[in-house]
């Protein structure tokens, strides 16, 4: 009799939650589709209608029935969506690309991010603002933001940073997609070259596949690879961030203290780990490789409708510097680096 009321109080639990959720997730679902559908047709990066068509909705993320379902979204869809990101990677295509070639990657990123912290410190921009757009122009964008996002301390500018360094970061990587390939030609590098260094600075993976395919086959496969190695290194340091946060006694959401390696971030690291033995079939690499752009979809329009744009614009000019900053900075040590590597063709 006990387990019975307990198996039907827990059912009652289950569908109250479905619920409470559902109404938020579906409009979430909506407008990443919404934004897929005018990516899809018109050429505008998916991420980026994503982010100004849930601003466009702010008004749903406010209290009401949309609400809890979208705050999910804005967090544990993006959780789940950076977490499956790792069936793209293996220790093979790590290896692949050469020592010089990954010495180069790990010199961007680390390098990247002092410069970010250095130059903020000028500036009077925040350490954590700093921290979350070096990371995402270092790493992989909107995804690399996100994910720092979700350990960095929160405070009342935390939504308002993030918007922007998603929309900031976005921005960029359409126009380096145009102007990239235009200076690798000025510049005389071969197909190879060429890829690697669009795969070593463009920040958001379609951009890279776009800028990439548009010079060569040769070009695009190489920068894909080349990005991706630059996805696996958000795993490790998003793990630095919040050791760090954790040492500084900053404050979380919810008063909790993060765990040392967040769960998404162990995900993503188990799932690297099997694709590396190939023990995830292609099929199911590809199915997961799919899953994971439309939770990240799906949860940055949920940001865009939690986030008020009159927030963004208090960032003000130094932000908007920092960011460009970055952003020449990497572009720049990537072409002195490539300079003194020799890849493989």
């Amino acid at each position: 009799m006990r387990e019975s009321l307990a198996t039907l109080t827990s059912g009652h639990l289950l569908a109250g939650r479905i619920r409470e959720y559902f109404p938020g997730a579906m409009v979430s679902i909506l407008v990443a589709l919404a934004a897929q559908f005018v990516a899809e047709h018109y050429g505008a990066p998916a991420m980026l209608m994503a982010l100004l068509f849930g601003i466009a909705l702010n008004f749903l993320g406010a209290e009401g029935p949309t609400a809890p379902g979208i705050a999910l979204s804005a967090r544990t869809v993006l959780r789940i969506g950076v977490a499956i990101l790792g069936a793209r990677i293996s220790v093979e295509m790590l290896l692949s690309l050469g020592l010089g070639m990954i010495g180069l990657l790990v010199a961007g990123t680390v390098c990247t991010i002092f410069f970010g912290l250095a130059l903020a410190r000028l500036i009077g921009q925040r350490t954590r603002f700093a921290v979350l757009t070096a990371g995402a122009v270092a790493i992989c964008g909107a995804s690399a933001a996100m994910a720092i996002a979700a350990v960095l301390p929160r405070d009342e500018r935390s939504e308002r940073d993030l918007l922007f360094t998603v929309l900031g970061v976005t921005v960029l990587s359409t126009v380096a997609m145009i102007l990239y390939p235009i200076l690798t030609r000025a510049m005389g590098f071969d197909d190879v070259t060429a890829g690697a260094f669009i795969g070593a600075t463009v920040h958001d993976v379609a951009q890279v596949v776009g800028a990439g395919f548009s010079i060569s086959e040769t070009a695009g496969e190489t920068s894909t690879l080349v990005k991706l190695i630059r996805v696996s290194f958000l795993a490790p340091v998003v793990v630095v961030i919040t050791l760090l946060s954790q040492r500084s006694g900053g404050a979380v959401t919810e008063g909790k203290r993060p765990p040392i390696i967040p769960g998404f971030v162990l995900g993503f690291l188990v799932l690297a780990g099997l694709n590396s033995f190939d023990l995830i079939p292609p099929v199911l690499g590809a199915f997961l490789a799919k899953l994971s752009s439309w939770a990240l979809l799906a949860a940055i329009a949920a940001v865009g409708m939690k986030t008020d744009l009159r927030n963004i614009i208090k960032v003000g000019g130094g932000a908007i510097a920092l960011i460009v900053a970055e952003t020449l900075f990497l572009a720049a040590l990537a072409l002195t680096g490539l300079r003194f590597i020799e890849l493989a063709p």
